[in-house]
């Protein structure tokens, strides 16, 4: 059995981290996928006034939503075995909590999982470093602001139109827009997507061809060729010119590095953006901020943004 959950033969690779890996999410995804079409609404403000998030309570794919528990719980470890019925326990969000701790474990597994293989098969542990970020950010949303805010029911719902809310409300209080660590989050994003554009485009401008003028170039590669596929040299002297010289890698090594770390840090920064703030500790803030002279308030457009 140990043999059969570490072989590296196997179509899918197990390890042990997916000993764990795979009953948490299997229990995550099956639970989402029952309450987003059948849930109960949710008393999410603890107020008596049910938020209905499901399909069958007349939402759609775009609005419906997993509810997040409800205030009454706070940040209670809150089982089926702690309710008193089933159906106080679908009242009070209980599928939430159940969905995110499970999800959380088997993500966090995902990372040991990735390690694993990467050791077994004698490569280098980077694969699960950079998946670090997504899981971070993850870990923020569903864990960390939730316990910095005092309850569940301040998480992000699950669903497309509650994350949406969650992001208003969001900015609303804590201002994340003027956070600079996710302002660096952003440029992570926006860059990673800049550079990943730039080097496919650059990489198959310059690719070796190795067929006719009647068949496609990517006829061309064998899978696990030893040749290069394409002309580095070729890419570096027309990137170098287009922009200058040293703006361009001539180091194939340090280029993919960049291309994986420069995303990895944004997300990072995101996640503790978000971290710092579930704890209150917000946004700069500059409104009214420009005075003249006489301390009369010049307005910006820092007055809008804020």
């Amino acid at each position: 059995f140990c043999t059969w959950i570490t072989s590296t033969e196997n179509r899918l690779y197990i390890g042990w981290f997916g000993v764990l890996m795979i009953p948490t999410l299997l229990t995550a995804t099956s639970v989402f996928i029952i309450a987003f079409v059948a849930a109960p609404p949710v008393d999410i403000d603890g107020i008596r006034e049910p938020v209905a998030g499901s399909l069958l309570y007349g939402n759609n794919i775009i609005s419906g939503a997993i509810i997040p528990s409800s205030a009454a719980i706070g940040i209670h470890f809150y089982p089926v075995w702690e309710a008193a019925s089933l159906d106080e326990w679908l009242y009070n969000g209980g599928p939430y909590e159940l969905i995110v701790l499970h999800f959380i474990i088997g993500v966090c597994c995902y990372i040991g999982r990735e390690w694993e293989l990467s050791y077994r098969l004698g490569m280098r542990p980077w694969i699960s470093v950079a998946f670090t970020a997504p899981v971070a950010a993850a870990a923020a949303v569903f864990l960390v602001y939730p316990i910095g805010q005092g309850s569940f029911s301040d998480g992000m719902p699950l669903g497309i139109s509650g994350t949406f809310n969650f992001m208003l409300v969001f900015q609303a209080e804590h201002n994340i827009l003027m956070h600079p660590f996710h302002q660096l989050g952003v440029a992570g994003v926006f860059g990673g997507s800049l550079f990943s554009a730039m080097h496919g485009s650059l990489v198959t401008s310059s690719l070796i061809r190795e067929t006719t003028e009647s068949e496609s170039a990517n006829y061309g590669y064998k899978f696990g060729q030893e040749e290069e596929t394409y002309n580095i040299v070729a890419a570096h002297g027309y990137f170098g010119r287009l922009i200058f010289q040293y703006a361009s890698f001539n180091n194939s090594r340090a280029l993919h590095f960049f291309l994986g770390m420069w995303p990895v840090v944004g997300i990072w920064l995101t996640a503790m953006s978000v971290s710092t703030m579930a704890f209150n500790l917000n946004g700069f803030n500059f409104n009214q901020s420009v005075v003249d002279s006489q301390g009369r308030v010049i307005n910006t457009w820092a007055d809008i943004l804020t």
